[in-house]
């Protein structure tokens, strides 16, 4: 009986795990791995690499020669379709390299930590689990409408352009598949793009939840080594993430840097035909590299940010300890090592914690006032482990560079002011 139930548990616990990361179950099915992802076999590789070749390579490099279209109406021009092509093309080109790498060097599932998640606590693989559906509903969030967009302008383009667009044999059907042909390839460009993004985005997260549920062993007898032990594992977890993406990062930065100010200097240039319909598919390009860009730095800066605060988190909860021992101490000039009682909230702890407004601290980065157990820790080993967490900082960085809030800075200054010397070149701008 007792095997039975056993046996039933681990069915049950197999079936939610299953449950829980369908999507996963998803893209690794044969449906869908050949379009993005696997690369287990020949056959699947090489379809997915002539996919890649047709609708990021062949069909923009036709498509940009055929329907150049200099002889149509101005509405009908497109001036700026190599920025948009090229652009879209490199940055997906960039995505799927990644992609590839990614699946035959660690799998999905690996590459995803998933299989890392027995070490961690149940609030974090729920939380996980959530974040991961999240994931692909802001996937669908961002690709869904920029399809969208796209969609009308092109069957605008191609139903009112008429006689003016270069077509084979029966107008209808050319201009249908060449329709069908040209949203095929901005689908699967974005898709790339934003999908590499979002599991930068993904990870990230679950460093974060293991930063937030870490914050809990000050708040509880914990030993020092225990506590080093756990800090150093989250410090390799992000280092391997960085080593992954950063190459993808600085070479997204570089590429979506150089795209908007080429588009910028051809948009403002003198004589440039700028309108919705000439320029409205440059716009929906930029805003598609900005906002993927977007999503990396801020998840980078985010995990930076909270892995950094446990610096902070570290040195009050030595300050309470201290500041407590220091009140029972007398001459004494050490942290007794008795069998007292654990005293988890004090007077000046309570009193702090009345005045708190909730709503805008979380579990790292907050000034609520740590509980304290001063008979597990001693003030030496108290302070060699905030030595350690001052001097060894955590997060994502870039070839050494750390993406923190001040490297964001930073890109941001650069940014807005060659902006400005440019449109200072262009338009005069003073």
């Amino acid at each position: 009986m007792e095997e039975e139930r056993e046996n039933n548990n681990n069915n049950t616990s197999k079936s939610k795990s299953k449950s829980k990361y369908w999507i996963i179950n998803t893209l690794e099915s044969r449906t869908f791995s050949w379009i993005l992802i696997d690369q287990s076999n020949p056959y699947q590789s090489a379809l997915s690499w002539l996919m890649f070749f047709i609708l990021t390579i062949a069909v923009p490099i036709l498509a940009h020669i055929v329907y150049q279209c200099n002889t149509c109406d101005y509405s009908h021009r497109r001036p700026f379709d190599l920025i948009v092509q090229l652009s879209l093309s490199v940055c997906s080109t960039l995505s799927f390299i990644s992609l590839s790498s990614f699946a035959r060097k660690y799998g999905l599932r690996r590459f995803l930590f998933l299989d890392k998640l027995s070490d961690v606590s149940v609030k974090v693989r729920d939380g996980y689990s959530d974040q991961l559906h999240r994931s692909m509903k802001l996937l669908c969030s961002f690709i869904v409408p920029c399809f969208l967009a796209d969609s009308a302008y092109k069957i605008w383009w191609f139903s009112s352009g008429g006689n003016q667009i270069p077509y084979i044999s029966n107008i209808y059907i050319s201009h249908t598949l060449a329709c069908t042909l040209l949203l095929s390839s901005w689908l699967y460009r974005t898709s790339l793009f934003y999908l590499v993004c979002v599991l930068f985005k993904l990870t990230c997260y679950l460093q974060i939840l293991r930063l937030e549920d870490f914050a809990k062993v000050f708040e509880k007898k914990a030993d020092v080594g225990f506590i080093l032990m756990e800090h150093l594992a989250i410090r390799r977890t992000l280092r391997i993430i960085s080593h992954r993406f950063r190459a993808f990062i600085l070479s997204t930065l570089i590429l979506v840097t150089v795209s908007q100010f080429a588009s910028l200097l051809v948009t403002t240039e003198t004589g440039s035909l700028v309108n919705l319909s000439t320029a409205g598919e440059l716009a929906l390009c930029s805003m598609t590299l900005v906002s993927g860009l977007f999503i990396c730095l801020r998840s980078a800066a985010k995990i930076t940010h909270k892995a950094q605060s446990v610096t902070s988190l570290a040195a009050k909860w030595h300050t309470c300890a201290t500041i407590d021992s220091f009140d029972d101490m007398g001459t004494t000039e050490e942290t007794p090592v008795t069998n007292t009682s654990d005293r988890a909230n004090y007077n000046f702890s309570a009193h702090f914690d009345s005045d708190m407004d909730e709503g805008d601290e979380d579990e790292l980065d907050n000034t609520k006032m740590v509980p304290i157990y001063r008979d597990t820790i001693s003030y030496q080993k108290r302070q060699a482990l905030v030595t350690y967490f001052e001097n060894n900082r955590a997060g994502i960085t870039v070839f050494g560079f750390m993406l923190d809030r001040t490297s964001l800075h930073t890109i941001f200054a650069i940014e807005m002011s060659l902006t400005l010397w440019l449109l200072n070149k262009t338009v005069g701008f003073s």
